[in-house]
């Protein structure tokens, strides 16, 4: 099963794109705080987010940076060859399903 979930702010206004196909993606990143017991402090890990469709539509109209959001989907692996060095590259991104605006209205209006 591959199945995830985070709630983070969103670190960049989403990139939107509509393909011939009659498609469209939306991608932007999420910043999510966790503690680190080892180095008893708070770590920020950064997910990038790519969403199709409707959801892409919904993100491009009301997804902006700064604002805390819930996403579901599934984590996906991109594989490349670098082209400059011919090294193997390799990226994960999570593929949303949903996604959720946190927070209030006042929280928004503020960003």
């Amino acid at each position: 099963m591959n199945t995830v979930v985070i709630v983070g702010r969103v670190g960049r206004n989403p990139e939107v794109k509509n393909f011939e196909s009659g498609k469209t993606k939306a991608n932007f990143s999420v910043a999510v705080n966790r503690w680190d017991s080892k180095t008893k402090a708070e770590v920020t890990d950064w997910f990038n987010v790519d969403v199709w469709d409707k959801q892409a539509e919904f993100a491009g109209e009301y997804v902006k940076k700064g604002i805390l959001v819930a996403i579901d989907g599934r984590i996906q692996q991109d594989k490349w060859q670098d082209k400059a060095s011919g090294e193997d590259r390799a990226r994960y991104i999570i593929v949303a399903n949903n996604i959720r605006l946190l927070g209030s209205k006042r929280d928004a209006e503020v960003l």
